[in-house]
């Protein structure tokens, strides 16, 4: 081949993107050190997360909806060699379905349940979101993992008068972070048969609108009406409200992040804003990995290719001109 040849960009282009090509498929890697998590991530699948005020650009969907479409893709923000576990919420209870396990390896099987995750798996209709929260924190101690708890907040019934209890166990605290997920807007709760076919929304009268009669009765109680000091401590004053309608109780999940040591962070606010407050609320373990790097030359070739085709383009039509 003459000297001339070889001096051709085109060509000398093409054979930088065919150099950088075998490089990238040899899948170079090289040593650093990766912060890596482990999180058991905990799904609210009461009723209120069938609220259809979510919009990830395709239209409202419910919030349960919208955790099946990003859940994954927080997981695949994780590095490899993190670890994920997913169960649900509903009650009182948490229920675990796969614990904490290699997020690449199982990334398959991981978003195959996200994406089976039902509100027909609660196995009652109460959302008692303090008391399910401090299960899962107990279970997460267990699995030796951090927790992320994934809900709207709306309490059914609401809290009782006397205020939520404290977790019990803060001696050896978990970290973690809430997930909250929702809209700012109340929004009625479809209500479905029992076969599972939506028929409308809940009513007023369809929900207690009080809060739950525990502990102390309000300092008021004496002056609501039907107050009775033995028959009815609690007075009937609350009988009318909005336990009907739902929304994202971001004020209240922030109030109870705090009191519970974990971070606080809206579904809404995207992908990145998540992975970020979830740096900030867990805690990571430094491990020596093995990272590819062939992405880099494989973006060389490519670019070298399109230079070379485009060297090519212009002097064909150079020469033509002449």
């Amino acid at each position: 081949m003459s000297a001339a040849r070889w001096r051709d960009p085109a060509l000398l282009l093409l054979a930088l993107a065919g150099l950088a090509a075998l490089v990238a498929a040899l899948d170079p890697r090289l040593s650093r050190v990766v912060a890596l998590r482990d999180l058991v991530f905990v799904v609210d699948v009461t009723r209120s997360m069938n609220v259809r005020d979510m919009d990830l650009g395709e239209g409202a969907i419910s919030r349960l909806d919208a955790v099946r479409a990003e859940l994954p893709r927080v997981i695949a923000n994780l590095p490899c060699g993190s670890r994920a576990g997913l169960g649900v919420f509903t009650e009182r209870r948490s229920l675990t379905f796969i614990e904490p396990v290699e997020v690449c390896e199982n990334y398959v099987p991981l978003s195959a349940a996200i994406d089976a995750l039902d509100w027909r798996m609660a196995w009652e209709g109460d959302s008692m979101i303090v008391r399910g929260l401090h299960h899962a924190l107990d279970r997460a101690r267990q699995l030796d993992a951090d927790l992320v708890f994934l809900t709207d907040g709306h309490e059914a019934p609401p809290p009782p008068f006397a205020g939520q209890p404290a977790y019990g166990d803060a001696a050896t605290p978990v970290r973690g972070a809430i997930l909250g997920v929702g809209g700012a807007t109340p929004m009625p709760i479809p209500r479905f048969d029992r076969d599972g076919r939506e028929v409308g929304f809940y009513r007023p009268e369809d929900v207690q609108q009080s809060p739950r009669r525990i502990g102390k009765p309000p300092p008021d109680a004496a002056s609501r009406p039907g107050f009775h000091p033995r028959n009815n401590p609690y007075g009937e004053a609350d009988l009318s409200g909005e336990e009907h309608l739902s929304t994202l109780r971001g004020a209240y999940l922030h109030d109870l992040a705090r009191t519970s040591n974990l971070g606080y962070v809206a579904m809404s606010e995207g992908v990145s804003s998540v992975a970020s407050a979830f740096a900030r609320a867990t805690r990571s373990r430094a491990e020596v990995r093995k990272v590819s790097v062939a992405a880099f030359p494989a973006g060389l070739a490519l670019a070298a290719l399109a230079l070379g085709y485009a060297a090519r383009v212009f002097m064909d039509r150079r020469q033509q001109g002449h």
